[in-house]
């Protein structure tokens, strides 16, 4: 089985920045004793790291063995990403998380995979970094914040990203902004996996496809060509919802084939046990096995 929504700092990477944190206008803080946290140069200071963040491989390949998950795709979360850094230092920085990301899921390359990040304030780069850690780092795809300082993807300009992109997360905004700008439309091949059950859109979809009929597009800026509804399927969601009719429900709308489990582990809201979560929700045990293997295997052809 195959978890797709992890995270994971690794500790080697938290010595290095003691070291040589200045080069990429990182540094890391002692909030109390043994407890550490980072702050950038541009002044963004993030919460101390949760202890299972930065734990010894040892623990968390035996917390995946106790909950039969057999592979963890590992991506830095999205505080991490620094995008009010200046282009050289922020571009340095992505390729220092990716390198240390990547090293660690290399000495365990039977249970850990990871995504990559990108400098997204320069579209060029990122679109570099990207290619970089797929072919020489071994990424099997690429993680994404849903906006840079305040302003969702759709409404930057990411064409040379997302021509690299295989995999972003994205909450409602984020996702409503890139459907209604084109960006789907663009780039058909991209594959996205929306985080946290694709947040509340799978719900508000209605209401999007109203203000897609009703609006003058021209003037609101439009550029979709069809109803936001029409894009469902073309999306991948995980299964961290934490509510069984909720995840019912979610199958029902987009279908078990766009499903992946997402644990989210490592954060407090974690689901500790996503495929007893699976079976709470009612899948039998070919749509677990679809939701766990099959679907991850087909988006990342780790086949």
């Amino acid at each position: 089985m195959i978890d797709v929504h992890a995270h994971y700092m690794p500790p080697a990477l938290v010595e290095k920045l003691r070291r040589y944190g200045a080069r990429y206008g990182v540094s890391v803080i002692e909030t109390e004793p043994a407890c550490h946290a980072l702050q950038f140069a541009y002044g963004l200071r993030l919460r101390p790291f949760f202890a299972k963040l930065i734990e010894e491989p040892e623990r968390r390949i035996a917390s995946m063995d106790k909950t039969g998950i057999d592979r963890e795709i590992l991506s830095s979360w999205t505080d991490l990403h620094g995008h009010g850094l200046g282009v050289e230092q922020g571009t340095a920085w992505h390729r220092v998380l990716n390198e240390s990301l990547a090293a660690f899921a290399q000495r365990h390359a039977d249970r850990f995979s990871v995504l990559a990040s990108g400098y997204l304030p320069d579209a060029a780069r990122a679109a570099r970094e990207l290619e970089f850690a797929v072919t020489q780092l071994g990424a099997v795809g690429a993680v994404a914040a849903t906006n840079v300082e305040g302003t969702n993807l759709g409404e930057l300009p990411l064409d040379e990203y997302w021509a690299a992109a295989v995999y972003t997360t994205d909450t409602t905004l984020c996702v409503g902004s890139l459907i209604g700008a084109g960006v789907l439309d663009r780039f058909p091949r991209l594959q996205l996996i929306l985080s946290h059950g694709g947040g509340t859109l799978p719900w508000v979809i209605g209401r999007f496809d109203v203000m897609f009929e009703r609006s003058d597009r021209a003037a609101t800026g439009i550029a979709a060509a069809s109803a936001p509804s029409a894009y469902l399927g073309r999306l991948h969601y995980d299964t961290i919802l934490h509510d069984s009719e909720a995840l019912r429900y979610l199958a029902g709308r987009v279908g078990v084939d766009r499903l992946v489990i997402g644990s989210d582990d490592s954060f407090p809201p974690a689901d500790h046990d996503p495929l007893a979560s699976l079976r709470a929700a009612g899948f039998s045990a070919d749509e677990i096995r679809r939701i766990g293997e099959a679907n991850p295997r087909r988006l990342f052809r780790l086949d």
